[in-house]
């Protein structure tokens, strides 16, 4: 009968060594766990996981909520994390106070950026959406409706200078009806189709001119009443903001003129007392003022 061969002595040390490390090692990644260490690796975007991903180093509270580590974004931005100050210091200078969801912005929070501005309101996984006041560095202010990081929806923006638009955006630029009241104390208040007047609109001079019609393309164009501060009045066809094609003029002294205008001059003119002059020459419409710059 053969004996079997007792394993060498140095092999059984070395053996006895391996798993002690390895059970001190699963002890130390326990007490670790334990304590609230965690490495995450979310998807920006679990639909695409093209997209990439960010990922945290650091520790979490009971709730599982990020107390204090590292984020690094897949796009190479990084922020520190340290609940017990309240907020998230980014690589760019940019700090956040505010909820998280999968590691981005997400929920209600305030954002200050590195070059002054200051963002509080709603967010949708790192971008401003939902509703919220901007205020930037310069002075001016918005506060309304966001889309991924643009104001769209209804809004207030007011600039440092005092002029103040009120009405609907699409992606940065005012669309649809609005209010705009300069700090000259002009007004236009009617139709914008991407930043630009288009449609019916109320046009108040600061000079005391009103203008009440079509706007194409950011001018008068269409059909619209003109009313002078002096009492004075046309109303008809318009182009490239003066009168042009068939209208009727009226002075302040009740006379009136119903014909063709080009370019603000009547060119033809019938005699009789509601003509324009005595001599049935051509005459000119009141002196409109320019449109109000934006």
């Amino acid at each position: 009968m053969e004996r079997k061969k007792a394993m060498p002595r140095s092999a059984f040390i070395l053996l006895v060594i391996v798993l002690a490390a390895a059970l001190a090692v699963g002890i130390v990644i326990l007490a670790m766990y334990m304590y609230g260490v965690r490495y995450l690796k979310i998807p920006v975007d679990k639909k695409n996981e093209d997209a990439g991903y960010n990922k945290f180093f650091g520790i979490v509270d009971r709730d599982g909520d990020l107390y204090r580590g590292r984020i690094i974004f897949s796009d190479g931005l990084s922020a520190s994390v340290d609940a017990d100050t309240g907020t998230i210091k980014y690589s760019n200078g940019d700090t956040y106070d505010g909820s998280l969801t999968d590691l981005q912005r997400d929920g209600h929070g305030t954002l200050h950026f590195a070059n002054g501005d200051i963002y509080e309101g709603d967010f949708d996984m790192g971008k401003l959406s939902g509703y919220g006041k901007y205020v930037y560095s310069n002075g001016d202010v918005y506060e309304g409706d966001f889309l991924d990081g643009q104001k769209h929806g209804e809004g207030k923006y007011t600039w440092s200078n005092g002029s103040v638009y009120e009405g609907g955006f699409d992606h940065d630029r005012k669309n649809g009806e609005g209010k705009y009241v300069w700090a000259d104390g002009s007004q236009y208040e009617g139709e914008y189709r991407l930043d630009i007047k288009e449609g019916k609109g109320k046009y108040t001079y600061a000079n005391g001119d009103i203008y009440e019609g079509d706007f194409k393309s950011d001018v008068r164009s269409g059909n619209g009443t003109y009313t002078w501060a002096n009492g004075e009045s046309y109303v008809g066809q318009f182009a490239n903001n003066t009168p042009n094609g068939e209208g009727t003029y009226t002075w302040t002294t009740g006379r009136t003129y119903t014909g063709h205008f080009v370019n603000g001059e009547i060119v033809r003119v019938d005699n009789s007392d509601e003509g324009a002059g005595e001599d049935g020459g051509s005459d000119t419409a009141g002196t409109d003022s320019e449109n109000g710059q934006e």
